[in-house]
Order: structure tokens, then sequence, then C-alpha cells
């Protein structure tokens, strides 16, 4: 009898802890949760906030500041960036930006084919990237990037979008934003920037750090042209409609 009330004590610990550590891994998982909502939510209302508000630097942004000293920007308008660069960076770096919904699956299944070293990333993308994550090729960013992509194509016009591209993107070191980039290689503003003048702004953006508009390398030479001469295309055949005033 001993031996069996034993046994059915020790059973009924094994039940108890059992189900203690079910209980604490069920808490665990709720207090999970609910850690998740919590970020999405804060994401989704800073998206939100973004689509009216000037967002504030961003984490490269802030790095680059540190480590220089300090940076040229100057946030401006749509209303005053030339159409001409606003045709050049969607034709240098997106030029079906104003069909897709943040991601271009063509582009995708492309760089697939040609190897991972072709990036497909959208403008769509490249601002989420810039505006609310870090650079760096890790799958922790890349997954966050994924999510958030459609939230912002949720929450912001398309002229949103290449707006505020137009005003974080790195075009030299220190130097973001469109503005500053105008003044710094041409001495003029981004209202005034001639089709030449943005497509080589755009042929850079790739290498900002590699290539200069103002004394360009034969490459940008060309391929400035090039962006140039897209940037009429898109301009032609509406691919540019979805962003122009």
């Amino acid at each position: 009898m001993a031996k069996r009330a034993a046994k059915s004590t020790a059973r009924k610990s094994r039940g108890a802890a059992l189900s203690s550590r079910r209980r604490l891994a069920g808490l665990a998982l709720g207090w999970a949760l609910r850690g998740l909502a919590a970020v999405a939510a804060f994401f989704v209302l800073l998206v939100v906030l973004f689509s009216f508000v000037t967002p504030p630097r961003g984490i490269y942004m802030i790095a680059e500041a540190r480590r220089l000293g300090g940076i040229e920007r100057e946030w401006v308008p749509m209303n005053r960036i030339s159409p001409n660069m606003q045709r050049a960076a969607v034709a240098a770096e997106d030029a079906n930006f104003c069909l897709h919904w943040g991601f271009d699956m063509i582009e995708i299944r492309r760089a697939l084919d040609q190897g991972s070293s072709r990036g497909a990333s959208t403008i769509s993308q490249q601002v989420v990237k810039n505006v609310f994550l870090w650079h760096g090729r890790n799958w922790s960013r890349k997954a966050m990037e994924a999510v958030l992509t459609p939230v912002v194509e949720t929450f912001w016009s398309k002229r949103r979008i290449l707006e505020v591209y137009l005003n974080v993107a790195e075009f030299d070191e220190g130097v973001f934003g469109i503005e500053a980039a105008a003044r710094h290689y041409f001495g003029t503003d981004a209202a005034s920037l001639s089709p030449q003048q943005a497509g080589r702004l755009a042929a850079i953006l790739p290498d900002p750090k590699g290539r200069s508009a103002s004394n360009p390398s034969d490459f940008v030479r060309r391929r400035g042209a090039a962006i140039a001469d897209g940037a009429a295309t898109i301009r032609a055949d509406g691919r540019s409609a979805c962003f122009e005033g």
C-alpha cells in the first residue's frame, strides 16, 4: 500500500510539474505575441505618421553624421524637385515603380535567373530600409523590409514614396537628399536640375561614394545619358503618371 501511495504521489507531482511548465510556456507565448503585436502597431503608427510628417534621420544617416561630424541635407517637397529628377530616379532605379505594389516580381525573377549578385530592390523597399531600418544584408532586416514594404504602399501614395526617397537617398559621402546633392555637384537647387544633370545624379545612386556627377567617368556619362533617355520613355508611355503632379 505504501508503495502504491508513493507512486501515486510521484505521478501527481510529475503531473503538477508538467502542468506548471505548460502554464509558463503559455504565458511566455502570450507575452511574446503581445510584444510582436506592440512592435507591429508601433511601425504601422510610424508609417501612417510619416505619410504626412517629414521622417527624421534614419539609422544609417545618424551613423554617418556621427562618423563624419555632420552631413549635408535639406528636405524639399515634391513640387520643389525637378520632374527631370523624379523621372530619372525612377528610370534608373525602378522603371516599373507605378506598376507594382512594392515588389517588382519581374525583376525579382530576372535576378534569380541571373544570380543573387544582381539587385532587384524597388524604390519602395529602399525607402523602408532608409527610413525605418538599417543597412546590411542580414535576414532579419530583409524580413522586416518584406513586411513593412506593403504597409508603406498601403498608406503612402506613390508620389509620397518617391518624395521621401529623393530626400533620404545618399549622393556622396555625407550628402543626403536631392537638394543637398544639386547644390553639392552643380551649385543649383533641386527644382532647376536639367535632364542631363538629373541623369548623372541618378547614375551615381548605386555607388554614391565611388561615382561623381560633377566629375563623371565615361561610365557615368554613358549611364546618365541612357537614364535621361529612359526618363523620356517612361514619361511618353505613362509609367510616370502615378507620381507626376
